[in-house]
């Protein structure tokens, strides 16, 4: 598996295949499949299901299934008392017949999130009570070499606490859907504070987040080839006190970062770097108490 740590783990199984999840499924887990889809294929499928009876057939929370004949597309939905819901359709199509794949799907509160070759696909929100969901199974023209079921989140601390200077390490870097919750309290008599994700195996800082509680003044920039870019600082209002609790959400979209502060929308922050799979590490430093860390 490219991730590490995970609770469980199949290798080459045979498909149709069905397999009880260890514990079920958690908010913040990962569910990553590797597999192929043969030249001949005309579909196959994803459930995510509650249980594995045939008869009565088993609640389907998450069915997940590319179709590729006529016009090609991914329709999810859920099964629930033997009846279908309604479908959901989505056009865009990451699998190519004799290729290899890559799913990932990111376990949220509200919805599944699903990426196919570090690309965000789509979310679906949950129909079914995630708690009851106890089994994967998978069907139809497709090879399958892994399964991997990640628990919590994708990020993993470098140094094993919330103490300041902290340095997280992101397994699979950043991609579009991925988000990142930073929640903290301002130091009583603070100056400022850091949020950098940077590329680990250089100099460079793809996103750099610093609220200089001081000054009012919320900078943003990337440092790039040993040199800082414009500075970004036009914001509608500063979300930041001394002594008060705050709660950061970056959420990676295809072609910016987007920043919430307390639940409300702040700013946009279009990537000056590409290639999202070299940002692979999380700074932060400052003024602050650290509280919890989470990329999903």
């Amino acid at each position: 598996m490219s991730i590490a740590n995970p609770k469980q783990t199949v290798l080459n199984p045979t498909i149709p295949f069905a397999g009880t999840i260890l514990g079920g499924l958690q908010h913040g887990e990962m569910v990553l499949i590797q597999g192929a889809v043969p030249s001949d294929s005309d579909r196959f499928q994803l459930d995510l299901t509650c249980g594995s009876s045939t008869k009565p057939r088993a609640d389907v929370a998450f069915h997940f299934n590319p179709r590729f004949k006529r016009s090609p597309c991914i329709v999810c939905n859920t099964l629930q008392n033997e009846c279908w819901g309604k479908e959901e359709i989505h056009s865009k199509m990451p699998f190519r017949k004799g290729a290899a794949f890559e799913i990932i799907i990111l376990v949220q509160k509200d919805v599944f999130k699903v990426a196919v070759n570090g690309s965000h696909v789509l979310e679906y929100r949950h129909r079914l009570d995630l708690a009851k969901v106890d089994t994967l199974l998978i069907s139809g023209k497709v090879t399958i070499q892994a399964i991997g079921f990640i628990p919590n989140v994708a990020l993993f601390s470098e140094s094993g606490d919330l103490n300041v200077p902290y340095k997280g390490r992101l397994e699979t870097g950043i991609s579009p859907g991925n988000t990142l919750t930073v929640k903290g309290k301002i130091g009583v008599y603070p100056h400022s504070f850091t949020v950098n994700l940077r590329v680990s195996d250089s100099e460079d800082i793809a996103l750099h987040l610093s609220p200089r509680i001081k000054t009012g003044v919320f900078v943003r920039n990337s440092y790039l080839d040993e040199r800082w870019g414009p500075e970004e600082i036009a914001l509608p209002s500063f979300p930041f006190s001394p002594g008060e609790y705050f709660e950061m959400i970056v959420h990676c979209e295809e072609q910016k970062f987007k920043v919430a502060v307390n639940g409300v929308h702040l700013l946009d922050y279009k990537h000056r770097v590409q290639d999202l799979s070299r940002v692979n590490q999380l700074e932060i430093v400052g003024d602050l108490q650290l509280l919890d860390v989470k990329l999903w």
